[in-house]
């Protein structure tokens, strides 16, 4: 761990289960975030949720007390919208929360013969005929676009299914692999890194979800914390050698770990 501490210049913080609950914040996160701006960190967000629009994410965290800009929060379905138009997609077939989809109103909805099929979480609503729907359209020639591909997330203190399991029920169907635009894709932390003016190698990415906070982060270059808090499970730790370069109880423990000078408030 010392050996890589000096290096980082920036931070990207999960925000669901690391930075905040069902409940608010997690213990310590307030100052947590104020010690890593006060040691000049840059600090980002970023959060595969499909659920919530930025504005709303930001307005949940002033609340507590976490000031953030539309910048600093780098969310799946603004990676989605960003990697169709880089590819020249212009009509889409969107799945997933209403509330998100104010990221893709530069594309036009087209149900008939799409040039992609975005897929994001959308909870109970998911069904056969939308499933088969999905389907039809990519064996179609549509492309498939994964907003984020969890395998899954807690709501009301249980463990739910996310998008993933039917991101991978399409893909087996249609012999395709899908474009993954949010976490844990490395395009996704190397635009979080090169919004700080930092590079990969020296970002430290910090989540509870081993496999898209920390691995995620680790096949883009950066540092990958592991959190004991949200979705977390003890099986966590049971993965292949090497693992998080770090795992803390809690963020708040974040500042101590990195040899911050902070005392709490």
């Amino acid at each position: 761990m010392e050996g890589w501490i000096p290096s980082i210049r920036g931070v990207v913080l999960d925000l669901d289960g690391t930075v905040y609950d069902e409940r608010g914040l997690v213990d310590g996160a307030a100052e947590a975030i104020r010690a890593l701006r006060a040691a000049g960190l840059g600090v980002k967000f970023a959060t595969n949720t499909t659920r919530y629009p930025r504005g709303t994410l930001i307005e949940r965290l002033r609340r507590h007390g976490v000031g953030a800009d539309p910048d600093d929060i780098f969310t799946a379905p603004r990676a989605a919208a960003a990697w169709l138009a880089d590819h020249g997609k212009t009509r889409v077939s969107l799945h997933m929360s209403p509330m998100t989809i104010e990221e893709f109103t530069r594309f036009a909805i087209d149900e008939q013969k799409p040039e992609a099929v975005v897929l994001g979480d959308l909870g109970d609503d998911w069904t056969v005929e939308r499933m088969n729907r999905i389907f039809r359209h990519v064996m179609g020639g549509a492309q498939l676009v994964a907003v984020q591909k969890n395998r899954y997330w807690r709501r009301s203190g249980a463990l739910c299914l996310d998008a993933g399991p039917f991101v991978a029920a399409i893909e087996y169907a249609t012999d395709t692999v899908a474009v993954v635009a949010g976490k844990p894709s490395p395009e996704f932390f190397g635009a979080a890194a090169a919004a700080m003016g930092v590079a990969p190698a020296e970002l430290v990415v910090v989540g509870d979800d081993v496999r898209t906070d920390v691995s995620g982060a680790q096949s883009a270059g950066a540092r990958g914390v592991l959190v004991k808090t949200g979705k977390f499970t003890s099986s966590d730790l049971d993965g292949p050698a090497g693992g998080p370069d770090l795992v803390l109880d809690e963020i708040g423990q974040l500042p101590a770990a990195l040899h911050l000078k902070w005392t709490s408030a």
